[in-house]
């Protein structure tokens, strides 16, 4: 039963070392997209929408 409370120790131990080392990546800039920004350009054409053509009926007289 020792054993448990050994592995659960160790467990969290590594647990709140790995939530730490996220915490630092993150207020570091490590996971800030700088590519993303330089590429929206390219597509950005995709994403506007073309209006329909109109056609305009002439009636002959």
């Amino acid at each position: 039963m020792s054993v448990i409370y050994v592995l659960l120790t160790i467990s969290i131990i590594i647990a709140i070392v790995f939530f730490i080392g996220f915490i630092k990546a993150v207020k570091s800039g490590q996971y800030d997209d700088d590519y993303t920004p330089s590429v929206r350009m390219l597509f950005e054409d995709e994403l506007v929408k073309t209006k329909p053509n109109k056609t305009i009926n002439k009636t002959k007289v």
